[in-house]
């Protein structure tokens, strides 16, 4: 597969380095300093680009690479607000292809799983309040994290005595999602369900970011053979599942 890089930070060297250890070939690599080679031929003969940027850069990334008729596997977030509509848009009506993920780690994955599950067995039983924290590097600027963000989400969903999540909140109706930024944390993300009687907790703590790379790749090779606007919902549901 060949393999277009948009964005060279601490994620865009280690999908680098996971691509070609899975035998694919990296035939180009886009910075804020060469934003020129969008234009390239080189580009132009990528199967898939992978991007992780910033929120403000992430639209027009996608936006030339689909010009270049490049498929696209964005982990970046924070876009989906101002931009969400007309990428949405752009996927359905002129056939272009996204898969977008605010996490890629096949660990986050599992963890999803089990949060939805535990989520509706416990939307039996008031007795238990649910509230989120994550934790991640000081480099993180948005918050909550796009994670926290679908975690919270999926409980909201299933547990009808919580209307909303918001930071910062007493309001015993909302999920509280509280956050951390301290030191080099690559992420770690926790739910508790806590009660008078006891407390049961579940938490993804990664290691480092070679899970969120490896799975950032994985999702680009099935991407290469999928069209439209895609999640990583739909590639663990036909890969595994769940």
């Amino acid at each position: 597969m060949r393999i277009a890089l948009i964005g060279y930070g601490k994620m865009g060297k280690m999908i680098e380095q996971i691509a070609l250890e899975r035998g694919h070939e990296i035939v180009c690599v886009i910075d804020i300093d060469n934003l020129q080679d969008f234009e390239s031929d080189a580009f132009r003969t990528a199967d898939v680009a992978i991007e992780f940027t910033a929120p403000q850069a992430a639209f027009g990334n996608y936006l030339h690479a689909w010009k270049a008729g490049v498929k696209v596997v964005s982990g970046s977030t924070g876009w989906m607000k101002e931009h969400g509509d007309e990428v949405r848009r752009m996927c359905l009506e002129e056939g272009k292809t996204l898969l977008w993920a605010s996490n890629f780690s096949i660990g986050v994955g599992i963890f999803r799983a089990v949060n939805r599950y535990l989520a509706k067995v416990m939307n039996q039983f008031p007795q238990y309040d649910v509230e989120m924290e994550e934790t991640h590097h000081v480099h993180k600027l948005d918050h909550p994290s796009g994670t926290a963000i679908t975690l919270a989400e999926e409980i909201v969903g299933r547990i009808d005595r919580k209307t909303a999540w918001a930071e910062d909140t007493t309001d015993r109706n909302l999920l509280r999602v509280d956050n951390i930024r301290r030191g080099e944390v690559p992420g770690i993300h926790t739910v508790r369900y806590d009660s008078d009687a006891d407390l049961i907790t579940i938490t993804h703590d990664a290691h480092n970011r070679k899970g969120f790379a490896l799975g950032a790749v994985l999702a680009a090779e099935w991407t290469v053979n999928q069209q439209g606007l895609l999640t990583i919902d739909d590639y663990y549901k036909d890969m595994y599942g769940f």
